[in-house]
């Protein structure tokens, strides 16, 4: 073939693989003001490919449907007739949250990258199978070619092992070993928090429910009020405008009720979803069990305090850090030292060809060197690798060894005090919570108290029903507070015992 052909050759196929590239771009949308229509299958899943049609101009933006994905996933095997505890809850949700089962698998990962250091204190063995044709053309300026054509197949056996490296296997093991106990105690921590999500959601749940009842019975003392009226009105004793205001109280306790049922409604959505099941899940919840809270914990805040440093995830997560931050130090160190190795190869070649080397293509490890050409070959090597010179790597490597661990001790420093100061939050707000629901409930009883005696008077002739109605709304306002400080006072007690590190099961 002639140099111009040869060149046109060249160019053609220069420009056939430049399309072959672009070519791509069918892939994307034809216009930015059309939609993108998929290439789909039968069951509607996308992939890849050019659209099966041209956009057309009244196409919307809406996907297919993919069958598989707009399966429901099934809610789990639960009673519906059991009421379910905050215990028994906190059980589900550790069985089905995802965030735990993400934490197990991460803990497992982890462990497995401290296997993976310590397997390299063992010697790695590779074998190695090659097989080949050679051909030697000998075309000199003599008028004979000579052409020598070898087969033959070389097996091989390879043994590396490094015996002594000054400890840095040993800080590579402990690091990974630490950033196991890192995950560890974060899988813990994962649980800790759905335990945490849960409780404060089912507190949540059983106030806006206890919401309900209150606005059930404010209805009632509203039909009351109405009843009165209505019958003071029929003895010409009442007006039409007291009837009028007890029917609009009425109306307005009715209001107040559906508004109740859409939050306690919403609040068992999100419990449901703090527990990490379906929310097409329906399920029974227990009646929060009802009891006179104690007063304040008479520890010191210091004593708390130190018991949160010593337990919470977070800081002994720093601290496991800052340990392997460390090992990371004097694995680096240890780059400068020598290394003792050892190195043995075993061969066997049948043929005739010519190798120096099996080629590592495919291997872990270098490839085999020193094959011999004889039928059977082996060699030895007990050996020490000393680095001298690489252009400052190792140094920077372990500065940069150096910085992480002064940045991993800093980091534990600020974990410990945002610890002292969640702890402190905590504490207080718990206190705070505990001081309003006892002053809550003394509310709620004198409200009690002046309900029935304004509808009494109303009754009798000597009161007003602008009286009882702003009572029962007061009393229904008086029940509410009680109840959500009830909740606040639990919410705040799980708060404390997260924020120390002991909320380890269902709260008490």
């Amino acid at each position: 073939m002639s140099r111009s052909n040869r060149c046109a050759l060249l160019a053609m196929l220069s420009v056939a693989l430049a399309a072959c590239a672009t070519s791509a771009l069918d892939l994307a949308p034809v216009r930015p003001d059309r939609p993108w229509v998929p290439a789909t299958t039968e069951g509607g899943e996308i992939v890849p490919g050019k659209a099966p049609s041209a956009t057309a101009a009244g196409a919307d933006y809406t996907l297919p449907a993919n069958a598989a994905l707009g399966k429901v996933p099934a809610p789990p095997g639960i009673d519906p007739d059991h009421a379910h505890s905050l215990a028994e809850l906190i059980d589900l949700a550790q069985s089905n949250n995802l965030l735990t089962r993400t934490a197990w698998n991460t803990a497992r990962e982890a462990a497995l990258a401290a296997g993976i250091a310590r397997s390299a204190y063992l010697p790695n063995l590779t074998a190695s199978v090659v097989g080949g044709h050679q051909s030697l053309h000998n075309n000199s300026s003599a008028p004979a070619v000579n052409v020598n054509d070898t087969d033959g197949v070389v097996s091989a056996l390879a043994l590396q092992w490094l015996l002594f490296d000054f400890g840095e296997r040993t800080a590579v093991l402990h690091a990974a070993q630490q950033a196991s106990v890192i995950s560890n105690i974060g899988f813990n921590a994962a649980h800790q928090q759905v335990i945490y999500a849960v409780s404060l959601a089912y507190y949540t749940e059983r106030a806006a429910r206890a919401r309900v009842e209150t606005a059930a019975r404010s209805l009632e003392n509203a039909q009351r009020v109405q009843v009165a009226a209505e019958e003071r009105y029929a003895h010409g004793v009442g007006t039409v405008v007291e009837v009028a205001q007890a029917r609009q109280a009425t109306a307005q306790a009715q209001l107040l009720k559906v508004q109740a049922d859409g939050v306690a409604q919403d609040a068992y959505l999100a419990l449901i979803s703090a527990m990490g099941i379906s929310p097409l899940t329906r399920l029974r919840i227990a009646d929060l069990p009802e009891h006179k809270l104690p007063n304040p914990d008479s520890d010191s805040i210091e004593h708390i305090v130190a018991d949160a440093l010593g337990r919470r995830p977070d800081v002994l997560a720093a601290y496991a850090a800052q340990q392997a931050s460390q090992e990371n130090v004097r694995a680096a160190r240890a780059e400068f030292l020598p290394k003792l190795f050892l190195s043995a190869t075993g061969t066997y070649n049948t043929g005739h060809l010519n190798l120096s080397a099996i080629p590592p293509i495919g291997q872990q490890f270098p490839g085999t060197f020193n094959v011999t050409g004889n039928q059977f070959g082996s060699t030895i090597f007990l050996g020490i690798t000393v680095p001298v010179y690489d252009g400052g790597l190792r140094a920077a490597v372990l500065e940069q060894a150096r910085a992480k661990a002064d940045n991993a001790s800093l980091a534990l420093t600020h974990t410990r005090e945002e610890a002292v100061r969640q702890v402190v939050v905590a504490e207080n707000g718990l206190r705070t919570s505990l001081s309003a629901y006892s002053a809550s409930t003394s509310l709620r009883l004198a409200a009690e108290t002046t309900f029935e005696a304004a509808l009494a008077a109303y009754r009798h002739g000597v009161g007003s029903i602008t009286d009882a109605t702003v009572a029962d709304s007061e009393l229904l306002q008086a029940k509410n507070a009680s109840t959500d400080a009830y909740s606040a006072a639990l919410s705040a007690a799980a708060t404390l015992a997260l924020a120390v590190g002991a909320l380890g099961s269902a709260p008490p």
